[in-house]
């Protein structure tokens, strides 16, 4: 599907958050595809992802047929396009920026289905990386509100292990700015630096996000990936340095700093059962969902490895959860954004057969 980026805002108000805080003036981005009369489906953006950044997994031809569905991509708070530091102006009560949850972000979509486009019930939830935290996520917030749920490559909280990889993502980028990382699930505050509140210089944000986009390059792709050069035979680098530098630091210097920092703090803090009423209770949360949900991890990534996602799916009450395993080398890249041929017509392909059966 062609790349078109425009998008449409929903306004929110002064968006209360579950960290106590507030986004003043929120609004939350989307694109839609289809007729608003066809079964409706939600499909949320992932980590630094923007709304055009999902295209890859709908078409005519594809089982998110714009022919057969009414399908919502909506954008994380903090990508950009969504409330965000980068949109925010220079008189903005919202700087800083204040800590924001998967919760908030769920609630904002949840507003924007059902008073916006009037929308009582969804054929289905499903998303990649921090889209099937979204997921997770919205089967857990409001059960009984979907038909299907499908987190592929996600998960319904950040593991220990995952954490301390986005502490390594974290601290390569505030260590332009020569800060040290305010610890897992904290989010960086500009305001309270001695010489006030001020942006990034343009040498900190290059060799900063250069940092960040190297530290990433690392965890995105898993070892067979690199082993049999994958960088080079399919993606057509000429080398290791070509890889980094045309595909690792072409993406994270196309970020805003601060956008990042907010939705690693998310990530960070991504726990389903931290709302009411499991309150903590993950094994509770995780029992508590009613829609059909097919859990789709990647048999090499080093995000989301599939013993967390078998352990999700124990959890879930019996008939609920199914699990199937990407068969892929292409390690968290496996479930998107669609530069593996062979791992998109999989998806596609499982896709198909579980809304079929259900």
């Amino acid at each position: 599907m062609a790349k078109d980026e425009s998008f449409e805002t929903f306004k929110l108000g002064d968006w209360d958050l579950q960290s106590g805080e507030i986004i003043y003036d929120a609004h939350i981005a989307y694109k839609t595809f289809g007729d608003p009369k066809l079964p409706a489906i939600v499909y949320p953006t992932w980590f630094s992802g923007a709304i055009s950044d999902n295209f890859w997994l709908i078409g005519d031809d594809m089982t998110l047929s714009p022919q057969k569905y009414f399908i919502i991509i909506t954008a994380l708070f903090g990508n950009g396009q969504s409330s965000s530091p980068s949109n925010q102006g220079s008189d903005s009560k919202n700087k800083p920026f204040p800590k924001v949850s998967f919760y908030d972000n769920v609630r904002a979509q949840h507003k924007l289905v059902t008073e916006h486009f009037d929308i009582s019930h969804l054929r289905a939830v499903l998303g990649w990386s921090m889209g099937g935290g979204q997921t997770f996520q919205w089967a857990t917030q409001y059960p009984g509100f979907m038909d299907l749920a499908v987190p592929f490559c996600g998960a319904a909280r950040v593991a220990l292990h995952n954490n301390v990889m986005l502490e390594g993502v974290k601290s390569a980028l505030l260590t332009a700015k020569s800060i040290p990382s305010p610890g897992p699930g904290e989010i960086y505050n500009p305001a309270v630096q001695s010489e006030g509140y001020r942006t990034w210089s343009n040498e900190e944000k290059n060799v900063g996000l250069k940092a960040l986009g190297r530290v990433y390059a690392g965890w995105g792709f898993s070892q067979a990936f690199y082993r049999e050069k994958l960088y080079e035979t399919v993606l057509g680098y000429k080398d290791l340095e070509d890889f980094l530098i045309g595909f690792w630091e072409k993406w994270s210097c196309s970020k805003e700093p601060e956008n990042l920092l907010v939705m690693v703090q998310t990530w960070q803090n991504a726990d389903i059962s931290k709302q009411e009423p499991y309150n903590g209770n993950f094994e509770l949360a995780l029992g508590s969902i009613k829609a059909k949900t097919l859990v789709l991890p990647a048999k090499t990534d080093l995000y989301f490895p599939p013993e967390d996602s078998e352990y999700e799916v124990k959890c879930m009450k019996a008939g609920v959860g199914e699990l199937d395993v990407f068969p892929s080398i292409w390690g968290h890249w496996a479930g998107g954004p669609g530069d593996s041929k062979e791992d998109v017509k999989w998806l596609d392909d499982r896709l198909r057969r579980f809304f079929a059966s259900n």
